[in-house]
């Protein structure tokens, strides 16, 4: 290389680094040090009387995860995670591939005012929809005024140990349906239809083709919205703190809001530690979902 060549690189990247240089200045404030010094802080016995004093804490290694994983109201916090989780993600996906069928091939008048329609919860704010459905699920409520003119009394929704939970996930699952309506909508239309019509010109009815072709090809997409539904779902939190508070009984209690009821109470490095045990069991759960992604592929 000649050095005029040379002497214009490293002019280039000079200047490239220097217009980075605000970002990354204002990412490792606001990102690189909150994370280390969090990370710091879940080996220490941090509270909120050390703030003044960070430096004056005691190391106590990995006390403060094995306090968390052995605290009973953690246990009952990863409990209802998993069950938000689990029952959650398949109905979520159930319900989002119907509509992306629907959309793709049997619906053809008004189709952009549907995917409009079925899309418009995931752009609204989570808080508002949260309290909208607080008022839906309340004792007197819209559900329960509807029961009421078939003969049913509903229950108290959101402050039922038996329906607090499941009222949670409907809405949820209300609300994130159109985000992988709209991934698995662009899933179908890129799938070739040489493809299905020449598995319908070899006898294959609707089902058929559904089942071993366009399920097939469709995997490696339901796939990458499961992972991006379930990072979503493990970490759901602003509708218990807005509906339920976490009640009743905790029986709407996630890992999140347990993590920030233990920041809230002082607890500065119990908080830590347990943000990064939800922070493992996501990406094992992530790595897991995108090693079935590759494999399929």
């Amino acid at each position: 290389m000649s050095k005029p060549n040379s002497e214009r690189r490293r002019r280039q990247t000079l200047i490239a680094w220097t217009f980075a240089a605000p970002f990354v200045v204002i990412f490792a404030v606001f990102m690189i040090l909150p994370i280390a010094s969090s990370i710091g802080f879940s080996f220490t016995d941090m509270t909120a009387r050390d703030i003044q004093t960070p430096f004056s804490v005691d190391f106590v290694g990995l006390q403060q995860y094995a306090d968390v994983l052995t605290d009973p109201e953690f246990q009952n916090a990863a409990v209802v995670t998993a069950l938000f989780v689990v029952v959650g993600i398949p109905v979520t996906v159930a319900l989002g591939l119907g509509l992306a069928l629907a959309l793709n091939s049997g619906i053809r008048r008004f189709r952009p005012i549907y995917r409009v329609a079925f899309y418009a919860p995931v752009v609204t704010s989570v808080v508002a929809v949260s309290v909208i459905w607080r008022y839906i699920l309340a004792r007197d409520g819209l559900l329960n005024m509807l029961l009421g003119t078939v003969g049913i009394e509903g229950p108290d929704w959101l402050n039922s140990t038996t329906w607090a939970l499941p009222s949670l996930i409907l809405m949820a699952v209300w609300r994130n349906t159109g985000t992988l309506m709209v991934i698995f909508l662009a899933g179908l239309q890129a799938i070739p239809p040489d493809i299905r019509e020449a598995a319908a010109m070899d006898g294959a009815g609707r089902w058929r083709r559904l089942r071993s072709v366009t399920l097939p090809l469709l995997r490696p997409t339901m796939l990458l919205g499961g992972v991006l539904i379930s990072v979503g779902y493990l970490q759901f939190f602003e509708e218990a703190f807005v509906m339920t508070q976490g009640g009743p009984l905790d029986s709407t209690l996630s890992m999140t809001y347990y993590t920030f009821n233990t920041f809230g109470f002082g607890d500065f490095a119990k908080a830590s530690a347990a943000s990064y045990i939800m922070f493992v069991v996501i990406a094992a759960v992530s790595v897991l979902q995108f090693r079935l992604l590759r494999r399929s592929t």
